[in-house]
């Protein structure tokens, strides 16, 4: 089981630099935060195309899936154009610590959930280790943004990072349902094509833009999507595949801390960590790898 969590953990590594791509187009090139979600998913859609159009066996299994496959899959998708377009759009209206707070407790669903619907037991110590998670993360975003920053929240934004929280679980817990039957190259394409479809949709009606955006805009999208979509979202369909889907969820607790090291490498942005990011990273990874453990169930 190398080789999954390797995946795995390269997942992350690329998922953090979401919050890096995307604070550079809000902030520097004020992009609309659906206009961003619409083309990270469709610029990911498209460098997945090749393969599926050269891969006979890829082309074989597309057409030969099932009503209800298929009906699960693009239920998938329109949950994952939902979780980007929640999330995103939530950083414009409530504060950073309740966006990023809200909407990576997704392991408090996906745990129980999996526990009793996928029969993917969890022992006191896994059990422990998602709690530790979630408190880690707690400390991270409050310890950096203060309790204060709570007060500037709008009920819209808190909803929003909940409702794409709840988005990111179910889109977690689906994958994990199909990738144990279909490829991720026919799971990825469908679900990522689906998406986009979506989120086309939600932009008009939104008013978001869909076309003549800066040249620099489609550049760093398409730089995201290589990212973040093809090494972040992709790779880690992959590992659902193999890894159950608690302990993949709480493996994504690790963007945030990922983000911070990142925020503090990349040289125009430089945001040294706090003590709190250190803090609440180490309680992070160490519920991650309290979650990840094989230990017998009680």
């Amino acid at each position: 089981m190398i080789k999954p969590y390797a995946a795995l953990f390269t997942s992350i590594v690329a998922v953090s630099f979401a919050a890096i791509f995307i604070e550079t187009l809000i902030d520097i090139y004020s992009t609309h935060p659906l206009s961003i979600a619409f083309y990270r998913l469709l610029f990911t859609a498209l460098l997945i195309m090749p393969f599926v159009i050269l891969h006979k066996k890829t082309r074989n299994e597309i057409r030969n899936l099932t009503r209800t496959m298929l009906i699960i899959m693009v239920g998938i998708g329109i949950i994952l154009a939902a979780h980007f377009a929640l999330w995103i759009t939530s950083l414009e209206l409530t504060s950073i610590a309740s966006s990023v707070l809200l909407v990576t407790a997704h392991p408090v669903l996906v745990g129980p959930i999996s526990h009793y619907f996928f029969k993917e037991k969890l022992s006191t110590i896994n059990t422990v280790g998602i709690i530790l998670s979630v408190t880690g993360v707690s400390i991270l975003v409050i310890g950096n943004y203060g309790l204060g920053s709570f007060t500037l929240d709008s009920l819209e934004g808190n909803i929003l990072a909940i409702l794409g929280g709840v988005g990111a679980g179910l889109y977690i817990l689906g994958g994990r349902k199909m990738r144990k039957t279909v490829s991720v190259a026919s799971y990825a394409f469908v679900v990522y094509s689906v998406g986009t479809l979506v989120l086309f949709v939600i932009c008009l009606l939104f008013s978001a833009p869909v076309y003549n955006l800066n040249i620099q805009v489609y550049g760093i999208i398409l730089i995201m999507a290589v990212v973040s979509g093809i090494f972040g979202h992709t790779f880690y369909n992959w590992s659902l595949g193999y890894v159950r889907a608690s302990v993949a969820s709480v493996f994504l607790l690790g963007e945030p801390i990922g983000s911070s090291l990142l925020a503090y490498a990349i040289p125009w942005i430089h945001q040294i960590p706090s003590q709190f990011t250190l803090m609440g990273g180490g309680i992070i990874l160490l519920g991650i790898y309290l979650t990840a453990r094989k230990t017998n169930v009680v």
